[in-house]
């Protein structure tokens, strides 16, 4: 699998998702390492994956992601999106998701107006995906999230529309895989934390699994959504 992580001014998690990149390709990885693409730049080399990373893209001036989605580069990702690249943007990259409008939705505040960074629990909607083919169907994993705006809405068709088609990839939930208020950190609607395009070729997630994916770093729940990538795509 050969891999593009998109950097942003601002971008402060594109290095973690390289690495986590990088240990997932393991033995693959001599010549295959993941292409770091400036956003300024209009094309880059073919590859089976582009990653949208965290950060502060632009120091999140105007709306969260809306600069970045305005880049250079993102016209690039959103013809190759079209063509069935798969593409995955985490918290940062997600708000860019929504705004190019590769995933249904919007990212507002945060319900209480504060920045929330801690371990999450989110539950697995589906494993039939590229990204999840790893985890089990209703499984609980923890992963860390960090983010001012990671409240998502959209309105009420759409979000039955994204029920039926099975576009909801995440939802927070409590240790045991329940669905409640209490574990909702954001306010997002029907606990939300990550979706797919209609093709779930492209997700949007807010937690970062970049940051649990090696026990090293506390934790390595995040690591099997790297690994099925390299599996699918390889």
């Amino acid at each position: 699998m050969k891999a593009a992580v998109i950097v942003f001014p601002g971008s402060n998690c594109d290095r973690d998702v390289q690495v986590a990149l990088k240990q997932a390709v393991g033995r693959q990885a001599m010549g295959r390492e993941p292409l770091m693409v400036w956003h300024k730049e209009t094309t880059f080399d073919p590859v089976d994956l582009i990653v949208l990373p965290g950060g502060f893209s632009y120091g999140d001036y105007l709306r969260c992601g809306a600069m970045a989605a305005n880049s250079p580069v993102m016209k690039e990702v959103v013809a190759r999106a079209a063509k069935g690249v798969a593409v995955l943007g985490i918290c940062n990259g997600f708000q860019m998701l929504t705004e190019t409008g590769l995933v249904p939705g919007v990212l507002m505040r945060n319900a209480d107006l504060r920045f929330v960074c801690r371990d999450v629990t989110v539950k697995v909607e589906t494993s039939q995906s590229l990204f999840t083919a790893k985890y089990e169907q209703g499984q609980a994993i923890r992963i860390p999230v960090a983010h001012h705006d990671g409240n998502y809405f959209a309105d009420d068709d759409t979000l039955a529309a994204m029920e039926d088609r099975g576009q909801i990839a995440f939802r927070y939930c409590d240790a045991e895989g329940e669905i409640t208020a209490e574990a909702n950190p954001n306010g997002s609607q029907r606990n939300i934390a990550g979706v797919y395009n209609e093709t779930k070729t492209v997700l949007g997630l807010m937690p970062h699994p970049e940051r649990l994916a090696d026990p090293r770093l506390g934790g390595s729940d995040g690591r099997p959504l790297f690994d099925g990538l390299v599996e699918a795509l390889s």
